[in-house]
């Protein structure tokens, strides 16, 4: 397991890699749709 210098926890890379940013893109667009459903829901609940 790679480990940082700056400390035991991971760290973001300020300019990731492509692969590093498609997967990014992909978790935070999950979470957007996530949080869009959740408020829809809340709406539609009476």
């Amino acid at each position: 397991m790679l480990r940082c210098e700056t400390g035991p926890m991971p760290v973001l890379e300020p300019n990731p890699q492509n692969g590093q940013k498609k997967l990014l893109i992909v978790l935070g667009t999950m979470l957007g749709i996530t949080v869009v459903i959740a408020v829809i829901a809340s709406l539609a609940s009476p």
